[in-house]
């Protein structure tokens, strides 16, 4: 199923969108929150790349890794190692992104795993790191038979939006979990870093609108792999 519009303005306003918030969320963990670091007295600096790094992997790379398809007017095979590579890059970041976050509660005596955005999240990670198994063996190596990478196509792009959608929403429940508990610590509801972190979710949910706008348009190039397949 497509929608009769062509991908590519989509894509133009989900690159615009992903750019814009990869800016936001480093002036929101730079400028507002002291910065990013791996080893620091203060252990917010820890907790500062979780956010920049699952906004830049499952949500902006990933969802790059999805419009692949759409989008560059290459031969098939090279998409499909686009498309590979860029998911691994976003699982790889998400991990790093996931374990900053352990790290951070470790070393600030927090307990692990006790909200919604933990237990989405971690449910998130394991489901992405499967598709991307299943889809680097399915359809890259060994491979399956073309009748099994036929019937599994659809369930494949299927599985992954749900998960990618999964991603953006659970991003939006961890921006509201930070900043419920950053006003709780005193800033101010209607300041500048509520207002930025706000819109740094709104501008989240629309990259990932953009990416499942773009993945039901017309693509720059059909082929048996495009997700004109649903």
């Amino acid at each position: 199923m497509a929608i009769g519009v062509k991908a590519v303005p989509f894509a133009v306003i989900t690159q615009v969108l992903g750019i814009a918030g990869i800016i936001m969320v480093l002036i929101w963990c730079i400028s507002f929150r002291g910065g990013l670091a791996w080893e620091a007295s203060n252990k917010n600096l820890i907790f500062n790349i979780h956010p920049v790094l699952m906004l830049l992997g499952l949500i902006v790379i990933g969802g790059e890794a999805i419009i692949t398809y759409k989008t560059l007017p290459l031969k098939k095979e090279v998409k499909k190692l686009i498309h590979l590579v860029l998911h691994a890059i976003a699982l790889i970041l998400g991990i790093i992104g996931i374990y900053t976050a352990f790290k951070f509660h470790n070393e600030s005596n927090i307990a692990n795993l006790y909200s919604l955005h933990s237990w989405l999240g971690i449910g998130i990670i394991i489901l992405y790191g499967i598709q991307w198994i299943y889809g680097f063996l399915v359809f890259f190596y060994p491979g399956g038979t073309s009748g099994i990478r036929r019937e599994s196509l659809p369930w494949h792009v299927i599985f992954g939006l749900f998960v990618y959608i999964l991603a953006v929403g659970n991003a939006a429940l961890g921006y509201l979990e930070k900043l419920t508990f950053l006003e709780n610590s005193g800033i101010a509801k209607y300041g500048a870093e509520a207002f930025l972190v706000n819109f740094t979710a709104i501008v989240t949910i629309l990259f990932g609108t953009f990416v499942i706008l773009t993945v039901f348009a017309q693509p720059v190039a059909e082929d048996e792999y495009s997700y004109s397949a649903i």
